[in-house]
């Protein structure tokens, strides 16, 4: 199967360049003298834009932009183009080349008047050019970087494209009902070796935890093997025959950082007692977990993604990541954090590091878990839970074992991040990654600058202590936040918080822009929908994208005036966020020479589209590596199901 190639070959296309090992995870760009070129014809351009072209970066005496082996690059002209996410680098007149390697040659402004064919023209006179004069064509649509998700998991959202969708199920019945729907579909799951799959139920929906029992009630999925995951992925709900697989004695023991449900009754597995499940499940082999990987990149394509930060690779995926990186369905960039097949370990002699030059797979960093879910009931807090006094979450690893695993991955030359959603959680992850980086500077008497080179982050940072607030934005700290979690979650966070410990630590967003960091957003898809549409509109108005409200006492958003983000800085956190947390910032997060050819094409300009109108944005185009991925005029023809 093949994308619609329009413009120069993708770089997956070219012999492949890929490290496994080693440090060398820095992508070593060269632009040869006299290479690159932008061609700009009386325009202004922002002051960053004016230093690149007068330091002869480019040089418009030169001839056009070349790419090694002599072709000339292809142009890109749209009805606009948005350099950044910054609405002061967006113009009406603005075009772009892409080499042949899939990286962006020079930017350059046509002539808008009567007059650029002739000056066109001119041009190409003074480069010599004998060919037939044509006046640069406008495609239809407006262009901005490829945007990022900060925080996903991509297998496991093309699994969820294969199973049961449980997410909005508001009673037990409608779980049943929906089951009973892919059952239909798919006759041949349910046995022992081919289990049912679902995801996306919320106890706060279905009126309470639910049991193996709710399962049995059906004739139809009484006996089959269930396994369902919660909507934050921090607890499982199973059958009463997966049940029977676990030996009754470690049904009645505890479980430390976890919880085996036993009110109303059993079937439901929480956090670390999880893996008495998952590890009876059987797996998918090779063949449908490379089914799994190109489904998630078509739909996340479809809603303009260009790259994922891969929030938890097994060593098994990576190499399985590897073997696509190079066919017609492998469309997005992906930067992939490890993680051991047991969780919260250090393996060195499974840890791989890879980075292609190409920039289609990276993998040079490693994924902790301090915690579990707020949802739950999972994630450690501080102070007990509001709505549950008799527990404060729970720790998935102590504090000194969290401390000793950042540092030995750190020393081993990996990017640690740390899952922390409690306060607590926040602090033990400061507590680890400052430990870290006093290893790797000592005696530094600033960990700041050692952290700007490290880049270590905190996935998901929902729950911060005002103290250590402080810390993050002193040590630079980065945070990778999923917006529509904190209008997910508005609506019993004050439940489980308390109003004060929500108003002053609670999904920080706004604050932590104003205080000089760079935070990666996301949406840590399956557990919600992969939109960043969704995302800016949830960040900028902290409304629920679904239905456009706010919770009672907060209809204009919530802490909208305190934590609520301008669009400027939305789009910077799903572009040059992303870009910078993945040592990428020179060749992702918007659109200049030498950086990876990635774009979006929407059908309005985005600063005028309005911020009801974010909600229900649908991607023209996008592009990867000058190689269009997506198009919605094929999707709506069925073209799609042809890639």
């Amino acid at each position: 199967m093949t994308l619609p190639s329009p413009g120069p070959p993708s770089p997956a296309a070219q012999p492949p360049s890929s490290s496994r090992g080693g440090l060398g995870w820095a992508v070593r760009l060269s632009i040869l003298a006299g290479v690159g070129a932008a061609l700009v014809w009386g325009r202004t351009l922002p002051d960053r834009y004016k230093a690149f072209f007068s330091s002869g970066a480019a040089n418009t005496q030169q001839a056009p932009l070349l790419s090694q082996d002599g072709v000339t690059p292809t142009r890109y002209c749209y009805e606009s183009v948005r350099l950044t996410g910054r609405e002061e680098d967006a113009r009406k007149d603005w075009c772009f080349e892409v080499m042949e390697g899939g990286r962006f040659g020079g930017v350059f402004a046509r002539e808008s008047s009567s007059s650029s064919s002739s000056s066109l023209q001119q041009h190409q006179q003074e480069e010599g050019d004998n060919k037939k004069k044509k006046k640069l064509a406008i495609r239809k649509g407006h262009v901005l970087p490829g945007l990022w998700d900060g925080h996903g998991h991509l297998l496991q959202y093309g699994e969820f494209l294969h199973s049961a969708d449980l997410f909005g199920a508001t009673s037990p019945e409608e779980v049943r009902r929906r089951l009973r729907a892919y059952l239909k579909k798919h006759p041949d799951v349910g046995t022992e070796g081919n289990w049912v799959r679902g995801v996306g139920w919320d106890q706060m929906l279905l009126g309470g935890m639910p049991s193996a029992d709710m399962l049995e009630n059906d004739p139809l999925l009484r006996g089959k093997f269930v396994m369902l995951d919660r909507v934050d992925v921090h607890c499982t709900w199973v059958s009463q025959a997966v049940l029977d697989l676990i030996p009754a004695d470690r049904l009645r023991q505890d479980v430390p950082g976890g919880e085996i449900v036993r009110d109303p009754g059993l079937g439901v597995f929480c956090d670390n007692a999880m893996d008495m499940v998952t590890s009876l499940w059987p797996r998918p082999g090779p063949e449908r977990r490379r089914e799994f990987v190109a489904s998630a990149m078509r739909e996340l394509n479809k809603v303009g993604i260009v790259g994922v930060h891969d929030a938890g690779v097994l060593p098994q995926d990576v190499s399985l990541y590897e073997e696509m990186v190079g066919d017609g369905e492998w469309s997005l960039r992906v930067y992939g954090m490890l993680e051991c097949p047991e969780r919260n370990t250090f393996c060195p002699d499974e840890a791989v590091k890879v980075e292609r030059e190409d920039g289609l797979l990276a993998v040079r960093s490693v994924k902790l878990f301090a915690d579990g879910a707020l949802g739950s009931w999972g994630s450690a807090l501080l102070a007990p839970y509001t709505d549950r006094p008799d527990t404060s979450g729970s720790l998935l690893v102590n504090a000194s074992t969290l401390t000793s695993l950042a540092r030995s991955w750190s020393q081993a030359g990996y990017q640690v991040n740390i899952h922390a959603i409690g306060d607590l959680a926040n602090r033990l992850a400061i507590d680890a990654l400052e430990a870290a980086l006093r290893d790797l500077c000592p005696g530094s008497p600033d960990l700041a600058a050692c952290q700007s080179h490290h880049r270590f982050r905190i996935e998901h940072a929902q729950i911060i202590h005002p103290t250590d607030q402080a810390r993050i934005k002193k040590l630079g700290i980065i945070p990778s936040i999923q917006p529509t979690h904190a209008t997910s979650d508005m609506a019993y966070a004050a439940l489980r918080l308390g109003e004060e410990r929500t108003r002053s630590e609670a999904y920080r967003m706004r604050s932590l822009f104003e205080a000089g960091l760079l935070p990666v957003l996301g949406s840590d898809f399956p557990v919600e929908p992969p939109s960043p549409w969704e995302g800016i509109y949830a960040a900028v108005a902290r409304r629920n994208p679904h239905t456009g409200r706010g919770p009672p006492g907060h209809e204009k958003g919530w802490y909208r005036e305190e934590e609520g983000l301008t669009l400027e800085q939305a789009l910077e956190g799903f572009t040059r966020g992303p870009a910078r947390a993945a040592f990428w910032e020179e060749m992702a997060g918007e659109i200049r020479e030498g950086a990876f050819a990635d774009w979006v094409v929407l059908d309005e300009e985005v600063g005028r589209i309005g911020e009801e109108g974010w909600r229900k944005v649908r991607v023209r185009e996008t592009w990867v590596g000058g190689r269009r991925v997506y198009s919605r005029d094929d999707d709506e023809e069925g073209g799609k199901e042809d890639l």
